[in-house]
């Protein structure tokens, strides 16, 4: 099969300004040593991806609320650290974002997981939800769950640990029996050909030297890289290879992502470390 996703109409999703930002303190700032940032430097990497300053500061001002980012402000400048809450989401993420294998399940089997969480949390819900989901779970039928191989649902659920209700959930680990063939629930759950599709379209769009070049700065085409490379790690849910056909592009997109990593990887790294030294040289004087 030709990869012709511009022909199809394939096009990568829009990149929303906190996946973005998600994307930039992952790659520059979770686990390092670094200063907080000028809100005018974040605005900046945002405005080379595309994302007017007005969005860039009221997504900022929700990441705050939410306890993802604290904010500062010192003389006429207004600055931005990450919570330990938001390392943690960021930490979280980590493993799959920079691992060799982003689309194997862990494990044989499957993982199950059922919820309940009062209608009047819905905030609750949704998060849940999206914890579930970046997983790799799709709902089968209801109220259940569904993800391949054995999921570490401690691990994926500790962001939410303190506001969870006792005995929200329930979950099993469970292998398929003979004559019971999950082909049909996969199909069910999950749109095996739009999740094709997003892999595609990653590739369309990053395999052209183009994507990077029309950025504002290799920080902000990074962030664009990366904010990509999330979106298509949460609609992949790595299903095992046996309910894929033979040209499953998944492999490629792995590939890809990787060269066009590292081709940005120097100067985007530089760029930053310059950013950092002249708002600490700016706080000084």
């Amino acid at each position: 099969m030709s990869i012709a996703p511009a022909e199809k109409g394939k096009s990568m999703r829009s990149r929303q300004p906190k996946q973005l930002l998600l994307a930039f303190f992952g790659e520059h700032v979770v686990d390092q040593d670094v200063p907080p940032l000028r809100a005018s430097s974040l605005i900046e990497v945002l405005e080379g991806a595309g994302v007017a300053a007005p969005a860039t500061r009221a997504t900022l001002d929700r990441m705050v609320q939410r306890g993802l980012l604290t904010r500062e402000r010192r003389g006429r400048e207004i600055l931005f650290s990450l919570t330990e809450e938001g390392g943690a989401v960021l930490r979280e993420a980590t493993e799959r974002v920079r691992g060799p294998h982003p689309f194997q399940p862990h494990g044989t089997g499957w993982t199950l997981v059922t919820f309940t969480v009062p209608e009047d949390q819905r905030t609750l819900r949704h998060r849940l939800r999206s914890a579930l989901t970046w997983e790799g779970f799709a709902p089968l039928r209801d109220g259940l769950w569904l993800a391949p191989g054995e999921v570490d649902l401690d691990a994926a659920l500790e962001p939410l640990r303190a506001d969870l209700p006792a005995a929200a959930i329930t979950a099993f680990h469970a292998r398929e029996l003979p004559g019971y063939a999950m082909a049909d629930n996969v199909r069910a759950a999950w749109d095996i050909e739009k999740i094709r599709d997003e892999h595609l379209a990653f590739i369309d769009t990053w395999s052209a030297a183009s994507t990077a070049a029309e950025a504002g700065s290799p920080l902000s085409a990074r962030a664009m890289l990366v904010a990509d490379w999330l979106a298509l790690l949460g609609t992949d849910p790595r299903l095992p290879r046996a309910f894929m056909d033979d040209d499953w592009p998944a492999d490629r997109s792995y590939e890809v992502y990787w060269a066009a990593r590292n081709a940005l990887d120097e100067a985007s790294t530089r760029q930053f470390t310059a950013l950092t030294a002249d708002g600490t040289q700016r706080r000084a004087s």
